[in-house]
């Protein structure tokens, strides 16, 4: 019995291991791939790199190159004679039921079982069960699954929060970091470092053994982010870091792939002939806005308000490296409870440091607000936007500090159906007038840490209404929200607002028990 529990795992593993060599489409279809990319097969360019084929690639080609050249040749019924399309979550309406039933309903239609292996699928299989986002968004997500997470808390779901860690820990074990998402065109890039942060969740719940579990994958990851400080030492910026005027070192996104975007392709093209950039690295800047999850949006662009002025590898982001900030300190944590003394004071040392450079060149005093910083122009971009609350929410801002961002977020910020994203009316999903449910916790949370609770339930409350509001009307919970103008949908972007939705469900629970009920 023993032996054959052995072989099975071996299958397993070997398995995994077969489906982590697939080429991603780009590779594995490529003049098809490019063809019905560009020629827009699918309303949606995502919906291709996830199909699964009917054939063997060189079936499929070789009947491609004859086909192709027919007279009446149809690329849409091509592709569906020989691709399976991807199934997107049906999202039903039970008649009857209060958002909060609704929401618990929604975490069974949202989870995945352990994926099976699909050959020449772009799927990377994870080993447990997770919860997706929904809608066109059929994988985990890196950090949106962190803010599902607080709602899976509420429900007191710990078992699925731990598989979902677990998974976390399985890509960054197998692949060196946390892909975006668990996608083989996603794997150049990352998002928003929040391993630390789920951990720390977990952590609540179980205690030390947690820290002691997942330490060794947290260094791994954090070890990605970190990867080629040697090589600040003859140059500026290397990959995900940035050497600054004083000597310190701060992080910026990136993507080492400079070319368009697998499931946004036809749009990456169209924007780098755009491209104003002197660098010639339209689709870096591009990648590395999808790292930040703020894709895309006013933070990135030279000129405020055009994607063909993006320069996202110029910035330094506040809330990347405020986050980066708690993970050295969750990494001090693990450390000690692990028997590394040394260790967890070397952490604590980096975060120390970092503080220190974060609050050096992402503050602005005379704003009194924190920015991103432009490392080219050598000051902050000041270009308003609420990842400015980062710092209060992983405790690096002082109490000074904290106070003047509470005075701008109330000022500026706050509107009747919670926090905008941004300042600027750029036609981008992320800036006004959208409000996203992660911003929205992040701000409210980082508030509450400095005990602003009126401005924090404020912004809670009015964020819940809104979303009681659509969801009274539709019956749907949303990726984003119109917060300028209550009656007015959420725009902007690549894609249609999705219906689902992972972090919107688990931040409206999160409010609920903090606060309760619109008063």
């Amino acid at each position: 019995m023993k032996r054959f529990s052995l072989l099975v795992s071996f299958c397993i593993y070997i398995s995994f291991c077969l489906a982590q060599t697939t080429a991603t489409p780009d590779k594995l279809w490529g003049q098809l791939f490019k063809d019905v990319q560009m020629k827009r097969v699918f309303p949606d360019n995502k919906t291709f790199v996830d199909c699964t084929p009917k054939y063997e690639p060189s079936v499929i080609l070789k009947k491609y190159t004859t086909e192709k050249v027919k007279k009446g040749f149809d690329l849409k019924t091509f592709v569906l004679a020989n691709f399976n399309e991807p199934v997107t979550p049906n999202v039903k309406v039970t008649e009857n039921l209060s958002i909060i039933e609704h929401i618990e309903d929604l975490w069974d239609v949202l989870a995945r079982k352990a994926d099976q292996t699909e050959k020449y699928s772009s799927l990377l299989p994870l080993p447990g069960e997770y919860i997706v986002p929904g809608g066109r968004f059929r994988e985990i997500y890196y950090w949106d699954s962190y803010f599902t997470m607080q709602g899976l808390a509420v429900s007191n779901r710990y078992d699925l929060i731990e598989k979902m860690v677990d998974n976390f820990k399985y890509l960054i074990d197998h692949y060196g970091h946390i892909p975006n998402g668990n996608r083989n065109y996603y794997l150049s890039r990352s998002q928003p470092p929040y391993f630390a942060m789920m951990v720390k969740l977990l952590h609540e719940k179980n205690g030390d053994q947690v820290y002691r579990k997942y330490f060794s994958s947290m260094e791994k990851e954090y070890a990605f982010w970190m990867q080629g400080t040697e090589k600040l030492s003859s140059m500026q910026a290397y990959r995900r870091l940035v050497k600054m005027p004083d000597g310190s070192i701060l992080n910026r996104h990136w993507d080492d792939n400079n070319a368009p975007r697998q499931e946004s392709y036809a749009e990456d093209v169209k924007t780098a002939t755009q491209y104003k950039g002197k660098d010639g690295n339209a689709y870096v800047n591009l990648r590395a806005a999808a790292e930040s999850g703020w894709d895309f949006c006013s933070r990135w662009f030279e000129d405020t308000l055009h994607i063909r002025t993006i320069e996202t590898t110029d910035i330094v982001p506040v809330d990347l490296n405020a986050l980066l900030f708690a993970y050295e300190n969750v990494l001090s944590a693990a450390a000690k409870v692990s028997g590394q003394t040394a260790k967890s004071n070397l952490y604590l040392q980096k975060a120390q440091k970092r503080k220190v450079s974060v609050l050096k060149y992402c503050w602005n005093k005379n704003l009194h607000f924190f920015f991103d910083y432009d490392f080219k122009q050598k000051h902050t971009t000041n270009k308003w936007s609420i990842a400015g609350a980062m710092p209060l929410f992983t405790f690096l801002a002082d109490p000074l500090h904290a106070d003047q961002v509470r005075m701008q977020i109330e000022s500026r910020f706050i509107k009747e159906g919670g926090c905008a994203s941004t300042l600027y009316h750029t036609g981008e999903q992320w800036d006004a007038p959208n409000g996203w449910a992660p911003l929205q916790f992040i701000a409210v949370k980082g508030l509450l840490n400095y005990h602003y609770d009126y401005v924090a339930g404020t912004i809670a409350r009015r964020w819940m209404s809104l979303n009681e509001k659509v969801f009274n009307a539709t019956g749907k919970l949303l990726e984003k929200y119109n917060v300028e103008n209550l009656n007015l949908e959420s725009g902007g972007g690549e894609y249609p607002t999705q219906d689902g939705f992972g972090w919107t469900n688990g931040v409206y629970l999160a409010f609920h028990k903090l606060f309760g009920k619109e008063q």
